[in-house]
């Protein structure tokens, strides 16, 4: 990887070419998003100064700004000052994926039922590997959970937050990290359809923690048969409410 010492990247290859179209700044932006799946700007590569940006690609410097603006947004350029400072190909954090995705899911019109058959496949497609991967530390993490699940039903402060940090939680045990990316970009239209389906069954965190707790049983004890059929039972009622709030309306 290289490092802030290294000379900026393009001194010597014409790696841009000069853009004239209108909204310049994405078509800087995009000329550069393509160097890096080519594999031809890897993290920790320095960029052109802006003012060889600006002749490389034949704009003034404000669209320059612009363009690095909109790809330190989206996590893919870091930009330092100082004596080694400019702008650095980065890789984007989870976290930063996840947000996007997220972005896309929640402005989507997606339907509580829509959102729960999802779920049926994703989360009953897991066990195995949540079984097969889960540490010491995760069962841990899903019990205190859990234990949060019933304090907070014993003083009617519980709310569907505690129910999908339990899921978000279970899809981590995998430590598969494109399936924790998905689950967390998936967080808030599980969340919208847990509410909903609250506002049919309002004691329905009683029986989920319920189930909750028998499944990280079957998770510490490896047994994927049991941890499946309680996940799908779980879900299902979740799926039955959703469908009967859609036929509804």
């Amino acid at each position: 990887m290289a490092g802030d010492e290294e000379s900026p990247l393009g001194s010597g290859a014409d790696l841009f070419s000069p853009v004239s179209l209108s909204r310049v700044s994405q078509v800087i932006v995009d000329q550069i998003r393509l160097l890096m799946r080519q594999g031809k700007l890897k993290p920790g590569d320095r960029l052109p100064s802006e003012r060889e940006l600006c002749v490389k690609f034949g704009v003034s410097r404000v669209t320059v700004r612009e363009a690095l603006r909109v790809l330190e947004a989206g996590g893919l350029v870091d930009i330092r000052v100082g004596a080694h400072g400019g702008a650095f190909v980065t890789t984007p954090t989870n976290a930063r994926l996840g947000e996007g995705l997220a972005d896309l899911l929640n402005l989507s019109p997606l339907t509580a039922a829509e959102v729960t058959e999802a779920r049926m496949v994703f989360e009953l497609g897991i066990v195995p590997l949540v079984v097969e991967r889960a540490t010491t530390e995760d069962i841990a993490a899903l019990k205190e959970i859990c234990a949060r699940q019933r304090a907070a039903l014993k003083d009617d402060s519980y709310s569907m937050t505690l129910s999908a940090e339990f899921h978000v939680r279970v899809a981590a045990c995998t430590h598969n990290v494109a399936i924790e990316m998905l689950v967390q970009s998936f967080h808030g239209p599980l969340l919208a359809s847990l509410r909903e389906a609250q506002t049919l069954a309002p004691l329905m965190g009683r029986r989920g923690n319920t189930e909750h707790q028998a499944f990280v049983d079957a998770i510490e004890a490896g047994d994927t048969e049991a941890a499946t059929k309680i996940m799908r039972e779980h879900l299902q009622r979740t799926a039955d409410r959703v469908a009967k709030s859609t036929s509804e309306t």
